[in-house]
């Protein structure tokens, strides 16, 4: 392997350089990285924008319109500022001409060190399985959608037209083994650009049947406070869901638990946080205005009864083929974004093999395969097809056993909203900007930390409660209702 001094990202930074320069590798000896804004803005909308869109009239009409868009903006613009923070940290100890940091654990270890660095990596792979998961159970729910929509126009829809979700999750699950071979994150751009057209198509489609629905029928019953006790609810379902409804916001939001491995693939000039600031921008601009479409309007709609899942829900029956368009829309979003979240755990898992069997052939030996007709070469790792397709089994077999939608959400996005999106990012900034302790800057920060902990655990109450109700009714591998 290559080896460079220290002091080349800072060659690279100036536009020089330095001696024994290799044009195919990076200033760290890496493989040279290629991302633009355009690509990390690719990667955060395919990663943001994913299923947590479907749920957000549902929560909504939970909230209420006084508290529903007022958390919705609030969460995109938490999440936009410790982005930036988080951004900051990829390079240390400068955010510019600093050493690269290559994984979120790495930016904690260099900036905050001791045992928040496992606490990181816990939050950060965690959250990375389940979304493995919840994406699993919401494509083959928007599969499923395509073939009762159908059953639906031809029938009526009067007809139960059960089926099961299990074919469909073996469907993705085979899919997700054959692009799970794809040795790097570097070399997903082309599949986030595919998928973040698809999200901004069946959002925009849902909006459009939405905006159809309430020219057509008028307004769903609605209110300031949202669903209504005594006639939609009991007191005590009003809290519990409002509670699920701030997890599923949160969900919506989550990406920081890739946003530096998002930031790893951009070139070294001009300098990344920079860059990834820009992306983060975009992102987090385009996806919030969706959000809020979709929400507001989704639950101008349908009012009180919104469904959890808006295009799965079937709130809408016609046109029935573009809601199966949508639907088809949502299957190939997703199987990009399952990549974007779980390529940072597949090179974790093979970093760790690596480094502590490095003599192992198993393990590190890659053997070049000629693709035909030019197409350059493959390199087949034993281990990386082993592991990696027995992950998307695995994932697999736990969507099946648990194919919650929203209540999975809601846990989801409570449990990585805290860590991951704000108390990391802003005890990265505290410490690297040197934030005096007790300053006005410092307390706000603190404050802000803490206040969203708080909401963290209250999401969290709400969305066990709620899986505990499911798993009651539930019977695993049943056909759909």
């Amino acid at each position: 392997m290559v080896t460079h001094n220290n002091n080349e990202g800072l060659y690279i930074e100036q536009g020089v350089h330095p001696p024994h320069f290799d044009k195919t590798l990076d200033d760290d000896g890496r493989p040279k990285r290629t991302g633009t804004a355009l690509t990390a803005s690719a990667h955060i909308i395919t990663a943001v924008i994913g299923s947590g869109v479907l749920s957000l009239a549902w929560a909504i009409a939970q909230l209420g319109w006084a508290v529903g868009p007022a958390v919705l903006v609030a969460f995109s613009l938490i999440t936009y500022m410790t982005s930036t923070m988080l951004a900051d940290g990829y390079r240390s100890p400068d955010p510019v001409t600093g050493k690269r940091n290559y994984t979120y654990m790495e930016v904690v270890r260099a900036n905050l060190g001791g045992r928040k660095v496992q606490l990181c990596g816990l939050a950060q792979y965690v959250n990375l399985v389940g979304v493995s998961i919840g994406y699993t159970i919401t494509a083959s729910i928007s599969m499923v959608a395509v073939k009762r929509s159908n059953c639906f126009h031809k029938n009526g829809h009067h007809v139960k037209c059960n089926t099961s979700n299990n074919p469909y999750m073996i469907i993705f699950g085979c899919i997700q083994i054959l692009l799970s071979q794809i040795p790097n994150f570097h070399e997903l751009s082309w599949l986030s650009i595919v998928a973040a057209i698809m999200s901004f198509a069946y959002s925009t489609i849902g909006l459009a049947l939405s905006i159809a629905k309430v020219v057509g029928d008028g307004i769903g019953r609605t209110s300031l406070t949202g669903v209504t006790v005594g006639v939609d609810v009991t007191a005590s379902d009003k809290v519990w869901r409002c509670f699920q409804a701030l997890g599923d916001i949160a969900f919506a939001y989550a990406y920081s638990n890739v946003l530096v491995e998002i930031q790893d693939t951009l070139k070294s000039s001009p300098p990344e946080n920079k860059v990834m600031k820009k992306a983060s921008l975009v992102g987090v601009s385009t996806t919030s205005l969706f959000y809020i479409l979709c929400g507001c309007v989704g639950y101008a709609a349908f009012g009180n009864k919104a469904p959890g899942n808006f295009l799965t829900g079937f709130g809408f029956y016609e046109p029935f083929w573009l809601v199966d368009f949508a639907n088809v829309c949502i299957a190939v979003h997703l199987v990009g974004a399952y990549q974007v979240f779980t390529q940072p755990v597949f090179g974790f898992v093979e970093s760790w093999a690596r480094k502590h069997w490095p003599e192992n052939k198993f393990i590190t030996r890659e053997h070049p395969i000629v693709i035909p007709f030019g197409s350059g070469i493959y390199y087949l790792n034993w281990f990386r097809l082993v592991w990696r397709t027995a992950y998307v089994i695995v994932t697999a077999i736990l969507a099946m056993l648990f194919p919650f939608f929203n209540d999975f959400l809601g846990l989801l996005g409570s449990l990585s909203f805290w860590p991951l999106t704000v108390f990391f990012p802003i005890e990265l900034h505290i410490s690297q900007a040197k934030v005096p302790k007790f300053s006005t800057k410092w307390i706000a920060l603190k404050t802000l930390s803490y206040s969203c902990l708080v909401v963290s655990l209250i999401a969290a109450a709400g969305s066990i409660q709620g899986l505990v109700g499911s798993v009651k009714k539930y019977k695993p591998f049943q056909a759909q209702n």
